[in-house]
C-alpha cells in the first residue's frame, strides 16, 4: 500500500471521551516518513485523528515515541487498551486538530485561569497549610514578577480575585508568542495543576514537571499530613503528576529533530 492509500485509509484511534477498553486490532506500529514531515503507520495504514486529520508531525523523535506507545498499547494484537495508554497521541491530537487551526482560542482559554490562579487563593488555616502554601507559592509568584514584571494579587480564602487589567494584558503577550506545541502543553498542564504559573514555569525550563505538580498539590498533601493518608486521593496526585508529566515529555519531543 502506498503512502498516500495509506493516509486516505487510514485508522483512527479512541478518543478520551471513548467509555471502555478497547481491543487491540494491530500487530506493527512503526514511524514513516511523510509529506510534511512523519507518520505513524499500524500494519501500513496511517492513523487519522478523532476529526479525520491524518497524523503528521514534524519531529521523528515524537512520531517515534507516538509508534512506541501504539507498539506496547494493549501489548499484542486482541489485548485490551485504553486513550489514557496513548498520551502522545491524545495531546498531539490535541495540537493539530484544536491549536493549529485556532490558537488565539487556545490563549483565550487559558487566559481563564490567570484570575483563578491557585497560587493566589490562600488558606487562613490550619497553620501548618499557611506556612506551607507561603513557603512553595511565594517563591513562584517572585519568579514571575522578576522575570515577567507580573504582579499578581493574593488573597485569602475562596471568594473570587479578578487579577488588574496590567496582569491580563501581559499574560496574553506571553502566550501569544508561544507556538502551537507550547499552547498543547499548556493545555494539559494548567487545568491539571490549577496554575498558569507553574505551567509557564514548566514550559520554560524554570521548574520540573515533577517540581511543579508537588507544588500544586500542597494542600491535598498537607491534609494527608494532618489527617493521614488517603489512598484516592493520594492516586488523584500520581495522576496529576503523570498528566504534567506527559505534557512536559510531548513538549520536549516536539522541539527535538
Amino acid at each position: 500500500m502506498t503512502q498516500g492509500n495509506a493516509m486516505k485509509e487510514g485508522v483512527r484511534p479512541p478518543t478520551p471521551q471513548t467509555p471502555g477498553r478497547r481491543k487491540r486490532f494491530w500487530t506493527l506500529a512503526a514511524a514513516r516518513p511523510a509529506e510534511g514531515g512523519f507518520s505513524v503507520e499500524l500494519d501500513g495504514r496511517g492513523i487519522r485523528l478523532p476529526g479525520g486529520t491524518p497524523l503528521c508531525v514534524t519531529s521523528r523523535a515524537l512520531a517515534g515515541a507516538i509508534a512506541d506507545e501504539w507498539a506496547h498499547a494493549g501489548g499484542e494484537k486482541g489485548g485490551d487498551f485504553t486513550p489514557d495508554d496513548l498520551p502522545m497521541t491524545r495531546i498531539t491530537g490535541t495540537m493539530i486538530e484544536r491549536v493549529a487551526p485556532d490558537p488565539s482560542a487556545q490563549v483565550t482559554a487559558l487566559l481563564q485561569y490567570v484570575d483563578g490562579e491557585l497560587l493566589c487563593y490562600r488558606a487562613d488555616h490550619p497553620a501548618l497549610l499557611c506556612t506551607r502554601q507561603k513557603a512553595e507559592w511565594d517563591p513562584q509568584l517572585a519568579w514571575l514578577q522578576a522575570r515577567y514584571g507580573i504582579d499578581m494579587a493574593v488573597t485569602q480564602g475562596i471568594m473570587p480575585l479578578s487579577q488588574s487589567q496590567a496582569v491580563q494584558v501581559a499574560w496574553r503577550g506571553i502566550l501569544e508568542k508561544m507556538d502551537n506545541p507550547t499552547l498543547a502543553a499548556l493545555g494539559v498542564m494548567v487545568p491539571a495543576m490549577k496554575s498558569i504559573v507553574l505551567g509557564l514555569a514548566v514550559v520554560t525550563g524554570a521548574l520540573s514537571a515533577a517540581k511543579a505538580a508537588e507544588i500544586a498539590s500542597v494542600d491535598e498533601r498537607t491534609q494527608m499530613d494532618i489527617w493521614g493518608k488517603d489512598d484516592k486521593q493520594a492516586e488523584s496526585l500520581r495522576l496529576l503528576a503523570l498528566e504534567v508529566a506527559d505534557a512536559a515529555r510531548f513538549l520536549r519531543l516536539c522541539h527535538m529533530s
